[in-house]
This record gives structure tokens, C-alpha cells and sequence, in this order.
């Protein structure tokens, strides 16, 4: 059996996290008492059976008594009761933008701003985020990407690392993206946009990338790209980093660093981490001119 407390901040996903684990066959219960916590994990490892796998949601809604929950978890640990804790989070930016579109109230800010209540509850669930086994970082996926990565961790039982790497390629002429924590222009290879057939094709595209790929210099540039990738993501992880924006920059975002970023990602996707390719601004000239 096993059992998974769902956790993290309010907006990151926690709901999402807890119908995936139910459709996985998961006995989910949100927002239970911090109380009963301890109850119900003798009655669930009492009665152990194959396929009685649960997940509990926890979270700021406690209230008070959610400071109670690290001794409940020690003593659950000190008794052998197997669990694991996922820690769904995202940055305040991303956070106080959900809110606005959904237009709910934070559970700590009914009277206040949003970004004090994320504030309050990131003071109050640090301990939790200290504790846990997986530290998903939401700020960029899709919810069909969160989903993704969920069934790969507890459905396929993958190795799983608090890493999620998002390969970003942008224009610089739309501006460098605020959340890129790695920065690489490609400026210096030939533009295919001043050639003839090629201008309206995208770095998605067959003939661009074999017209940016037959340079040397490119070749070069992802091999010691994807060795200083190498040696700096596992570095990150023991830094306790759980999001890696690494973003590769043309002069528009649709032909050299969408080439770029598609090849260097398909160098990474053998590594143990979340990844995933965006490209920005691949049609933002089309927008632009229309």
C-alpha cells in the first residue's frame, strides 16, 4: 500500500494532483483534519491490501492546527507508516495571476491582498516543502503536462527528480523571457529568414533545421552546450532547485532557436528530470504582420 499526503501552495494544483491520483485507483480524501491524520493511517496500514493505495489532501486550510502536523508526521515516520509527501508549488507571480483569473479569494487574504496571503502561507508551509519526497514546481506546465508528470512519478513508478526543465525558445526582438534562469543567444549562426523559400518555414521544419545544422559552429554549440547542461543541472538539484528555465534566443524566435532548443532538448531527454520544449514566439511575426 502506499500512501501520498498531497500538499503545497494554494493555486499550484493540489486539485488536479488528487483527481489524477483518483483516476490511478488512489482512495483520495482533501482537506482532512489534522486530527484524524494519525487515526486514519492506523486504520489504512491496519487493514493493508493490495490496490488500497490513498492520498490525503493537506493543506493551509487547517488552519491553526496544521502546525500540529509535523509531529503527526514524525511519529508516523518513527512507527514505519510508509508515505510520501508531494509538494505542489509555483512562483508568487504565476500564484497571483491564477487568482485573478479565477477570481477566488486566497484563504489567507479574504480581507487583504493576494500576494500577502501567499506570502503568510509560504512562511507557514515550510516545513512541509523541507519534508518532501516530491517538489513539483507548476509555474509552466499545462495541466495536462502536471498530469503527465504525476502518472509518471505514481502511476508508472519512474524515477523521479525535484527538477522540471522547460527548453524555451524566444525572440530577442519580443524581449529576453522573465523566468529564463539560463540565457543563450544564436544570433551569431546564419539567418535563414534572408533565404529564399525559407523565410516562412519554422525551426519545426525539416528544411530549417538542416540549413542552421549543416554550420560547424552549430554542431559545436550544442555539444558544449548539452556538456555544460550536464554538469549544471545535477548541481542544481543538490542546490534544492525544483524549476529550470534554460532559454535560446534568435533575433524573431522561429528559425535558429526553435532548431536549437528542439535539438538541445532531445539531447536531455534521456536525463532523470521533467523536461519539456515551448517555443515563445514561433508565430509571433505571422501575428504581428496579420
Amino acid at each position: 500500500m502506499r500512501m501520498v499526503i498531497v500538499t503545497g501552495m494554494s493555486g499550484a494544483g493540489k486539485s488536479t494532483a488528487l483527481k489524477v491520483l483518483e483516476d490511478a485507483g488512489y482512495y483520495c480524501c482533501d482537506n482532512m483534519p489534522i486530527s484524524l491524520v494519525m487515526k486514519f493511517a492506523e486504520l489504512a496500514f491496519s487493514q493493508e491490501k493490495e490496490g488500497s493505495d490513498i492520498a490525503l489532501g493537506v493543506d493551509i486550510r487547517s488552519g491553526d492546527a496544521l502546525d500540529e502536523l509535523s509531529n503527526v508526521l514524525d511519529e508516523m515516520k518513527w512507527r514505519r507508516f510508509d508515505y510520501r509527501i508531494l509538494y505542489l508549488d509555483a512562483s508568487d507571480d504565476v500564484l497571483v495571476k491564477r487568482y485573478k483569473e479565477t477570481r477566488r479569494t486566497h484563504p489567507l487574504a479574504k480581507e487583504g491582498r493576494v500576494d500577502q496571503g501567499i506570502r503568510l502561507e509560504r512562511e507557514k508551509l515550510s516545513f512541509l516543502k523541507k519534508k518532501a519526497d516530491y517538489i513539483i514546481d507548476t509555474s509552466q506546465l499545462l495541466t495536462r503536462e502536471l498530469k503527465q508528470e504525476l502518472e509518471r512519478i505514481f502511476v508508472n513508478d519512474q524515477q523521479f527528480s525535484n527538477l522540471f526543465i522547460t527548453v524555451l525558445s524566444f525572440g530577442f526582438k519580443y524581449g529576453i523571457p522573465a523566468d529564463a534562469d539560463l540565457v543563450f543567444d544564436v544570433r551569431f549562426l546564419p539567418n535563414p529568414y534572408y533565404i529564399e523559400g525559407l523565410r516562412h518555414l519554422t525551426g519545426n521544419d525539416r528544411e530549417i533545421q538542416e540549413y542552421v545544422m549543416q554550420f560547424d559552429a552549430a554542431a559545436q554549440f550544442l555539444d558544449k552546450l548539452e556538456d555544460m547542461l550536464r554538469f549544471l543541472i545535477p548541481n542544481y538539484v543538490l542546490e534544492g532547485k525544483n524549476s529550470l528555465v534554460i532559454a535560446i534566443g534568435c533575433t524573431g524566435g522561429k528559425h535558429r532557436s526553435v532548431t536549437l532548443a528542439n535539438a538541445i532538448a532531445k539531447r536531455l531527454s534521456g536525463m532523470e528530470y521533467g523536461l519539456k520544449t515551448e517555443h515563445r514566439d514561433i508565430d509571433k511575426d505571422i501575428k504581428t504582420k496579420g
